[in-house]
């Protein structure tokens, strides 16, 4: 029996112009190159332009997406943000990007889900479009994590960076088989006992501050490893799939020792593993549609190709989506 699925039209992204290699942080910090590569596989990381805000990056994402897409703004019936790093309390990020647009119709929400959020906006999307609220929607993740870094933290300040990425979900009837294309299935988990192992010490009421962000980098990383190997095999199971049938898992981007610790655990070979890490640091909610973004730039995907991500981030947070391209 035909089902609805949404299926990928386009994707793009948007890097700000300033680079920051690892030597930046020498001077100020006991670290060094070397050391940042040794132990985060990060070599670089964008930083946003003063003044340039977590909308004026989603909204260049959005257009690139758009174009890649070959649809307009009019053609877009939903705007759904990821990000931990909003413009202002409020309103949200995406009716910014929805004004940015110039798109007078339909309606835009941000989901907040740290790093993990991209995960949790594209299951939220494919809600939408299995139900019938839209045809088209315009899922987006974007952050300005410079905003909120201690810089005397060598422990964090070197690991994250600044950047967005868009994907442009697509209504479609298909068979109704895992062989479909568009999102097969998803898997979405929060555990709000180990928040304090990643958070921002600040907030609306609490500190009134927008804070710094603290982790404790050896209990995130024995998290990482054992929950998203888990929740990518869950994703599989529930599409009827396995493991040998993925093509490429695009992981989150945090760390280059948790990506290869997960595709071991999943028996997956690095040549079928996209990593962006080296160039864009951790970018948060961002980090899976700039790799989605960039390897479909560099022709890596192949219409039909099995592709599983999966993300951690704060609450914690965590999950997978598996669809074909």
């Amino acid at each position: 029996m035909a089902i609805r699925r949404s299926v990928i039209r386009g994707v793009g992204h948007y890097l700000p112009e300033r680079v920051v290699e690892n030597s930046h942080f020498e001077d100020t910090l006991d670290t060094s190159d070397a050391w940042i590569r040794d132990r985060t596989g990060i070599e670089r990381r964008h930083f946003a332009a003063e003044g340039q805000t977590t909308s004026d990056l989603a909204i260049r994402a959005a257009r690139a997406a758009l174009d890649n897409a070959g649809v307009t703004a009019d053609q877009i019936d939903a705007v759904v943000v990821a990000t931990t790093t909003p413009d202002l309390t409020f309103p949200a990020v995406a009716t910014m990007v929805q004004a940015g647009l110039e798109m007078h119709h339909g309606f835009a929400y941000d989901v907040q889900a740290v790093c993990a959020g991209f995960i949790f906006a594209l299951s939220n999307a494919d809600g939408l479009i299995r139900t019938g609220q839209a045809n088209r929607v315009l899922v987006i993740g974007a952050e300005t994590y410079s905003r909120i870094m201690d810089w005397t933290d060598r422990g964090t300040c070197v690991l994250f960076g600044d950047g967005a990425g868009a994907v442009v979900l697509e209504a479609s009837d298909q068979p109704g088989t895992n062989t479909d294309r568009g999102i097969l299935s998803s898997d979405l988990n929060s555990d709000g006992r180990y928040r304090d192992i990643l958070y921002v010490d600040g907030g609306v009421s609490t500190t009134g501050t927008a804070g710094c962000l603290r982790m404790q980098g050896n209990l995130v990383f024995r998290h990482a490893v054992e929950k998203l190997a888990k929740t990518a095999h869950a994703a599989l199971d529930k599409a009827g799939l396995t493991p040998a049938d993925v093509d490429w898992l695009v992981p989150h981007q945090a760390n280059s020792r948790i990506i290869s610790a997960t595709a071991q655990k999943m028996q997956l070979p690095m040549d079928k593993v996209v990593l962006t890490v080296a160039d864009h640091g951790n970018t948060s909610a961002a980090s899976i549609p700039l790799a989605l973004s960039v390897a479909n730039r560099e022709g890596r995907f192949k219409a039909g190709d099995l592709i599983v991500t999966e993300a951690i981030g704060g609450g914690l947070s965590w999950g997978s989506v598996v669809l074909r391209w």
